[in-house]
């Protein structure tokens, strides 16, 4: 294997979808779609309770709310032990709300609006601050473990930045597929970093053990030579956990399926930035006289 030498073509790509990524971004907040698809959980909306007066089907109510409001990922709750559901949208106008209430009772004529009420964010700027603080955290102290761990701190900084990588490109995945923004964004990004942080990890230890295998001046082959040796780990891992999430996906619920499909992007991002990125980052930190 020559990841090294081909470390060039590894970064010219990432940096491409990146690039594709926020260019998606922009263009759909220039069209007023906002740059993210962000959920009712973070910006507030209209929460609607309705009895449907029996057993329905999720997807047909989805699809009048996407026909009357243009929204495509309406959230959609049952309450347990009755026919009730409460569904969340983004704010619709008091038009809107009356079209929207003709067409759920022409579809299901058993069907009983309860309420239609404003509802505000319930993922408060306190706790996005928080959870930005408990990822900037989690990234010190796994920039002082690894650097500690493999005595160079610019292996710690390489594991960093091949995170903030995986981090960029699920963010590229959730502006491109346009997934709702919701709770479950923060705990997809920090089940992608502690992912990949260890498959990098299991690279970084084979470095080390091949150590004193190599001259100084062949950091290069040493980097290539563990990354070969522990690649058949990597995939297996990637492709088991790949198909087990895309089972959850292929069978869930659309509110599944917006977790399931960044986790499936994470997973691919995460092991290709750990063969692909991490080690090429390294060398690429290391001083010419290392090299």
């Amino acid at each position: 294997m020559r990841i090294i030498e081909n470390r060039k073509k590894f970064f010219a790509l990432s940096l491409i979808l990146i690039i594709i990524g926020f260019a998606s971004m922009f263009y759909q907040a220039s069209k007023g779609n906002g740059m993210l698809n962000w959920d009712v959980e973070f910006t507030g909306g209209t929460a609607i309770e309705i009895d449907m007066g029996e057993a329905f089907d999720h997807e047909q109510l989805r699809g009048i709310i996407d026909k009357v409001t243009g929204q495509n990922s309406p959230q959609i709750q049952d309450i347990i032990g009755t026919n009730e559901v409460q569904v969340k949208i983004q704010s619709i106008d008091s038009e809107t709300r009356g079209k929207l209430s003709e067409a759920i009772k022409a579809e299901f004529l058993s069907s009983d609006i309860k309420s239609i009420k404003d509802v505000s964010g319930t993922v408060s700027s306190e706790m996005q601050k928080a959870a930005m603080k408990a990822i900037l955290v989690a990234c010190i102290a796994m920039l002082i473990y690894i650097s500690i761990r493999f005595k160079d701190i610019r292996a710690g900084g390489s594991a960093i930045i091949a995170l903030l990588h995986d981090v960029l490109l699920v963010i590229v995945a959730y502006a491109i597929f346009r997934i709702p923004v919701n709770n479950a964004f923060i705990a997809v990004l920090l089940t992608i970093l502690g992912y990949s942080v260890n498959a990098t990890i299991v690279i970084f230890d084979r470095v080390r053990e091949n150590h004193n295998r190599f001259s100084k001046h062949q950091t290069a082959e040493k980097i290539d030579k563990s990354i070969a040796q522990t690649l058949a780990r990597s995939i297996n891992t990637s492709i088991t956990t790949f198909f087990t999430v895309g089972a959850i996906y292929a069978i869930g619920v659309q509110s599944i399926k917006e977790i399931a499909l960044p986790m499936m992007v994470g997973i691919i991002v995460g092991a290709y930035s750990s063969i692909c990125i991490s080690g090429s980052i390294w060398y690429s930190l290391l001083p010419k006289r290392d090299k």
